[in-house]
């Protein structure tokens, strides 16, 4: 079963970060991607996403579409990157998260639309 796990974290603590806090962020990203075969899975795709200063949202509402810059919404945390995941089970990819730094994750399993 796939399933993406969304990071979130306030966009200032990557820019505020030391050198060595981005090291040890990128060796705990490091430890999760050798972890995920260990625990059964497979990674599907992973990517940082730009600062949300570069985001576009487009609403459609019948034949109307607004299109604006900035994200979808206001919030503290803001959207950071992605991992999808075929993993056999939910526990699989908790226990993953485990390794990733101290942001907010949101793991959501994908629609199967075969």
């Amino acid at each position: 079963m796939k399933f993406l796990v969304l990071i979130y974290q306030d966009e200032s603590v990557w820019r505020d970060a030391t050198p060595a806090e981005q090291e040890r962020y990128y060796a705990e990203h490091e430890a999760f991607s050798a972890a995920v075969p260990e625990r059964g899975c497979t990674m599907l795709a992973g990517e940082a996403l730009v600062g949300v200063a570069s985001a576009t949202t487009v609403r459609r509402r019948g034949e109307h579409v607004d299109i604006s810059e900035g994200p979808f919404a206001e919030t503290a945390e803001q959207l950071g990157g992605f991992y999808l995941l075929d993993a056999p089970d939910l526990d699989a990819v908790t226990d993953l998260c485990r390794l990733l730094p101290e942001y907010t994750l949101e793991i959501r399993p994908v629609a199967d639309m075969d």
